[in-house]
């Protein structure tokens, strides 16, 4: 995850005089697709919107400060208490009497956002106007000034109490590691997802659909021309033609959502239910309750035209007839290799995808055409090509029910909880190896007599065996073991509602960052910087969820310095800091402003969770890291800092 400085949230305040010595101060937001700002008054939870006084001369405060405008309110389990925002517009109003006729207001809004990965640290807007009373003013003549909100990205610092060697912006190095190719591998790389489109397209032979047709085919193109040369050239070219359709269906997919509600589809939770019901009806498919079929007259009508035409339209037709025709056999896997890598957020995608597929899908064709011979030892159609469809459907089961805990955790429904989840894999993985050793049957599968029972094949009894020790090897989940190999597929450990071993979540030794500096200076340590808040529900989450692992809190506790900075801290600080931001003042207050400060100034961020890792003269050990609940990336994470500390 790269550091970035987000501005989610745009203010702007204006006085309003009402007459009768009355005025509000209002302040107003317009916020991002996407992100929420917290209203008044929520105590032992998020940052919720304050009004904070500098200075008042000839002014008071008459009552609270008041939210206006679409609050909503969501119960939040993790704060265990009902929580109020607002998304896209906030209006928050403070009244104010005059009580002399020349009055100085130098006050502030602070509030707290957050979307569903990350929250910023407390944000203020300031408001300061001086000034005399409009005698009955009437709304032409009532004032207004606007303050913009302020964006933290730091040139300049005017206090010689930061002006350290360790506060020295380090932006440029953190963006050049970010950009650098992760050996983490987050999400999936270009590599991965034509790799498993070929795997796909591999897969898409084997099935009924599609490997009767490819002896018939290539027969076709030998027969059709006596020179052979002109048989191999027309196979080739209708290969081709296969890898052209499928990469343009790549393509379209691309063109029509496009590069951002790509990068969306992998947390927006309607999208992953839709995906999830969408990869439970192609598993019913492969299972053998209908079929996914075009309509005939589209082939019929392609069929046709092919015959009618001659050249390289005509082989080109041929090669559509075929992906029309085979659709109820590829359809669903083009579908789910469709569905994973689009939530990848990668461009690039649906296109590499449909690449490696059709690839896979045309070899055997020009395999077959240079070496016609094969044809004699190739594997004849039979019951095998029906088994791989039904694998195929317990997998797409098995993957659908992750796009629907992704929304699960989204909604905080807690339908999905880690031992239900895994519940559900361990039925469904025992169910594939009983299908695999012959004790299931579904609808399309040869059923032996009573007399001639069908002995099982070496392959399918291997896989069989696996299948079976996969669950077993999932059981213990049940009571809470980590199951590293499929932590990246399961819900978090937080949801886990009964566990035999309560693990503890790691409490950082120093929650100062020179102090811990100091400290790892002292003792040749690396040190991790963890940017958190009191009131940021992500931080949490990851805390609990891969922060309890045994291996990470190792490595947290014993081989890192860890400083946690709460950028929430309300802690005043022994004296007020002025510091100059983009050319203009700004003035820290709390502990929190400070760390907040250090955030945006040294690494050129101002969201959480934000993690990064230091050596001990504060240089950056590898690329920064932020809301992601994957317990091996953040364990790979931390042994790349170590060793680059180590060398």
């Amino acid at each position: 995850m790269s550091a970035q400085m987000a501005d989610p949230v745009h203010f702007t305040s204006q006085l309003k005089e009402l007459g009768n010595d009355e005025a509000e101060i209002i302040f107003t937001a317009k916020i991002d697709q996407g992100w929420h700002v917290y209203s008044t008054n929520l105590t032992g939870g998020p940052i919720a919107a304050t009004f904070n006084v500098v200075k008042m001369e000839g002014v008071e405060k008459v009552g609270k400060l008041r939210p206006r405008g679409n609050e909503q309110k969501v119960f939040d389990k993790l704060f265990d208490m009902e929580v109020r925002y607002f998304e896209n517009t906030a209006t928050f109003v403070q009244k104010i009497k005059f009580t002399k006729p020349k009055y100085v207001i130098d006050c502030y809004l602070e509030y707290g956002a957050c979307n569903d990965q990350v929250c910023m640290p407390p944000s203020t807007v300031e408001f300061k106007k001086t000034g005399s009373l409009t005698p009955n003013p009437s709304p032409l003549e009532r004032g207004t000034t606007e303050v913009p909100k302020d964006t933290a990205t730091t040139d300049t610092i005017s206090n010689s109490q930061l002006l350290t060697d360790l506060w020295q912006p380090v932006t440029k190095e953190l963006q050049a590691l970010d950009k650098t190719p992760s050996p983490l591998g987050e999400g999936w790389g270009e590599a991965a997802i034509f790799l498993a489109g070929l795997l796909g397209g591999f897969l898409a032979l084997l099935t009924p659909c599609v490997w009767p047709i490819i002896p018939m085919t290539v027969s076709f193109f030998l027969k059709r021309n006596k020179e052979r040369s002109k048989a191999i050239r027309e196979a080739f070219t209708y290969g081709l033609s296969i890898i052209v359709i499928y990469v343009a269906l790549g393509l379209l997919v691309t063109a029509l959502f496009g590069a951002n509600a790509l990068n969306a589809l992998s947390t927006n939770a309607w999208f992953n239910i839709f995906f999830a019901l969408l990869l439970i009806i192609f598993a019913a498919s492969f299972f053998g309750a209908f079929e996914l079929t075009l309509p005939a007259s589209w082939s019929n009508k392609i069929d046709q035209k092919s015959e009618r035409t001659t050249g390289l339209l005509s082989i080109f037709l041929m090669a559509f007839t075929l992906v029309l025709v085979s659709f109820s056999c590829t359809g669903p896997i083009i579908g789910f290799l469709l569905v994973a890598v689009s939530t990848q957020g990668n461009i690039l995608g649906p296109t590499l995808g449909m690449l490696g597929f059709s690839i896979g899908l045309a070899i055997p064709f020009a395999l077959f055409a240079l070496f016609p011979s094969l044809l004699k030892s190739a594997p004849k159609s039979g019951g095998w090509m029906n088994t791989i469809k039904v694998v195929l459907g317990f997998i797409e089961l098995a993957f659908a029910l992750k796009f629907l805990s992704v929304a699960d955790l989204a909604y905080g429904w807690r339908l999905l909880d880690r031992e239900v989840f895994l519940a559900i894999w361990i039925a469904l993985f025992g169910l594939l190896g009983a299908y695999l050793m012959g004790w299931l049957r579904f609808p399309h599968d040869d059923v032996p007599t009573a007399n001639s029972q069908k002995p099982i094949a070496i392959i399918p009894f291997f896989l069989g065996l696996l299948s079976f020790a996969f669950t077993i090897y999932m059981i213990p989940g049940l009571w809470g073991a980590p199951l590293k190999a499929i932590s990246a597929f399961t819900p978090p450990m937080y949801t886990q509602d009964y566990k035999l071993i309560q693990t503890t979540v790691v409490e950082a030794p120093f929650k100062d960052f020179e102090q811990g500096m100091a400290f790892a200076k002292k003792q040749h340590k690396p040190v991790i910087i963890d940017f958190t808040g009191f009131g940021c529900v992500n931080c949490r989450k990851m805390e609990a969820a891969v922060w309890t692992d045994e291996e990470v809190a190792r490595r947290l506790t014993q081989d890192y310095v860890l400083i946690s900075l709460y950028v929430d801290d309300k802690t005043s600080l022994p004296q007020p800091i002025e510091v100059e931001v983009n050319g203009q003042k700004r003035t820290l207050r709390t502990i929190g402003d400070k760390w907040s400060h250090l955030q945006a100034t040294k690494f050129g961020a101002n969201t959480q969770p934000f993690y990064v890792l230091l050596d001990e003269n504060g240089k950056p050990l590898g690329p920064s890291r932020s809301y992601k609940e994957d317990i091996q990336e953040y364990l790979e994470w931390l042994d790349h800092g170590l060793k680059k500390h180590h060398k």
